[in-house]
């Protein structure tokens, strides 16, 4: 896929908190190595609640949570920034879905 290979990234009001590059093509989940910049910490807490309720299959208490990144941050293509995203950041690894145009349901 032509995925593979390209660098995605993480923003907050336009300053990069992590970038993301891709080496797996799942559709509609793209996967790939995080590196944050230090500018990460601040929401990293965000990523980890978040990834704790989605593994105590917590889902009503996981999109409050999720709306929090959702609303906050935005996530950059190579050609620029998408619609609306659902992305997962696990210490060295992220995985995301994304969409020009917001996800069904909104």
């Amino acid at each position: 896929m032509g995925f593979l290979g390209e660098t995605w990234r993480l923003a907050r009001e336009g300053e990069v908190l992590g970038e993301i590059v891709i080496d797996e093509a799942d559709f509609p989940w793209l996967h790939g190595r995080f590196v944050p910049t230090s500018e990460f910490e601040a929401v990293r807490s965000w990523f980890e609640e978040s990834s704790a309720l989605l593994d105590a299959e917590e889902y009503e208490w996981f999109d409050a949570s999720y709306e929090r990144i959702a609303s906050t941050l935005s996530l950059v293509a190579p050609e620029g920034p998408v619609a609306e995203f659902l992305l997962h950041v696990d210490g060295g690894r992220a995985r995301f879905r994304w969409s020009d145009e917001p996800f069904d349901g909104d």
